[in-house]
């Protein structure tokens, strides 16, 4: 448990920016991981509306990096989800479905009010979704 806490997601902001290089190991352990960065409107007036728009800004690039990823995992047989989804269009919507419940990990906001999101997704959500698709 302990071991678990030492190696939770990376700060990728430093001193309210975020880091000029940000090194990722998206496929590691039992786990993949994507990382968003949003901005807020420049119109919006309070400090609490930029974090706010900036965030959903940041989950939803977050996940789009993270549907990649799924995109690309290999299923047996050397077939990838991508091209499941292509002889099978209910596998897209579930894969959409797991990938909205991966985890928000990390939120951290710059001094701009911009955010960076890191979410997670166990590796065993994404066979499950293809053991329900061989059924």
């Amino acid at each position: 448990m302990f071991f678990a806490a030492c190696h939770g997601p990376q700060s990728r902001v430093k001193n309210g920016q975020v880091e000029s290089v940000i090194n990722q190991a998206p496929d590691e352990g039992g786990y993949l991981e994507a990382i968003g960065i949003g901005a807020a409107d420049p119109s919006a007036t309070t400090d609490t509306q930029r974090k706010a728009l900036s965030r959903d800004a940041a989950i939803v690039k977050a996940q789009y990096e993270m549907l990649s990823m799924v995109k690309g995992v290999e299923l047996t047989g050397g077939i990838t989800v991508e091209r499941a989804i292509e002889t099978d269009s209910s596998l897209e919507t579930r894969v959409k479905a797991v990938i909205k419940g991966a985890e928000i990990v990390k939120t951290e906001y710059t001094s701009d009010g911009g955010c960076v999101v890191t979410l997670r997704l166990p590796k065993d959500r994404v066979q499950e979704l293809v053991a329900a698709k061989a059924q």
